[in-house]
């Protein structure tokens, strides 16, 4: 396509099977002005590798070793032509409002350098979550989807992914660091992203695993924002945005994460999960 408006970036990695699905989603867009770029991360799967060979021209394919997936996201948006960027991973869809009315959240906000909407789950998780922007909550829980409908330059500004953390919370990172450079998200209403949890996908196999040594990690590539003042500061400025639990229990929650062995930790985070399934499945049940 010709001087594309929006720019698709979806890393695939053996995720062939999936993929068709993913693409019928992009054509069932309403919105047109955009190209789809796939970034083959060293796949290994005969039919991944011939279903990537039998794509059409519209869509381009980028080949490289194994990397992980930070790093084949970022080659595919450095390859982006457009001036908005949308991250996708293969095996997840997007309703067909999503380009649309994303674009036009943030024609219409000039200040935002992200929009996202609610995130529908289908596979072995079902339900809808509500998430509102808020970046002191974003330092305790990733309150963002992956797939944020960006500003090219909020992407540049940030640094892209960073490519050291391939055992995943690459993206709750990245969210941090948008906010740090002073870019603030739109949330749209209706769940118009529709992410597929598998128990052996990379978020439930790997990274809630190690969820405390992640979280760790990102507090000491971040640790001005992780200061008890800054926090407080940042707090005060965003009051008026409603947080997904008190501050006082995400305060606890960060003070249980400094005292308490790595293990012990994971099992106090993984109750909480528990909670806000159950209650995502309410409120679903209830819409």
């Amino acid at each position: 396509m010709i001087d594309p408006r929006v720019s698709i970036v979806i890393p695939c990695f053996n995720g062939g099977a999936d993929l068709a699905e993913t693409l019928a989603s992009l054509e069932a867009q309403t919105y047109r002005n955009f190209e789809v770029l796939i970034v083959d991360d060293g796949s290994t799967d005969p039919a991944t590798i011939a279903y990537l060979d039998s794509l059409p021209s519209p869509y381009r394919v980028l080949r490289q070793a194994n990397h992980g997936l930070p790093a084949a996201r970022n080659a595919g948006l450095r390859a982006a032509q457009g001036r908005f960027l949308l991250p996708l991973d293969c095996d997840d869809l997007l309703a067909p409002e999503f380009l649309r009315l994303c674009l036009a959240a943030l024609e219409s906000n000039p200040d935002a350098g992200f929009a996202f909407t609610q995130m529908r789950l289908i596979g072995e998780l079902k339900g809808v979550t509500r998430k509102r922007y808020n970046p002191f909550a974003q330092l305790f829980l990733n309150q963002l989807p992956y797939c944020l409908f960006l500003r090219h330059e909020a992407w540049e500004q940030a640094g892209g992914y960073d490519e050291t953390m391939r055992q995943g919370y690459e993206d709750w990172e990245f969210n941090i660091r948008l906010a740090k450079h002073g870019f603030h998200g739109v949330a749209l209403d209706p769940a118009l992203f529709v992410y597929r949890v598998r128990a052996g996908g990379m978020l439930n196999s790997v990274s809630r695993s190690r969820h405390a040594a992640l979280w760790r990690l990102i507090q000491r590539k971040h640790p001005d924002l992780y200061r008890l003042r800054a926090l407080r500061e940042l707090r005060r400025a965003w009051n008026r945005t409603p947080l997904p639990y008190p501050a006082p229990l995400l305060f606890a929650l960060l003070a249980a994460h400094r005292l308490l062995p790595g293990s012990i930790f994971n099992l106090l985070y993984s109750k909480l999960l528990t909670f806000s399934a159950a209650r995502r499945t309410k409120d679903d049940q209830a819409a």
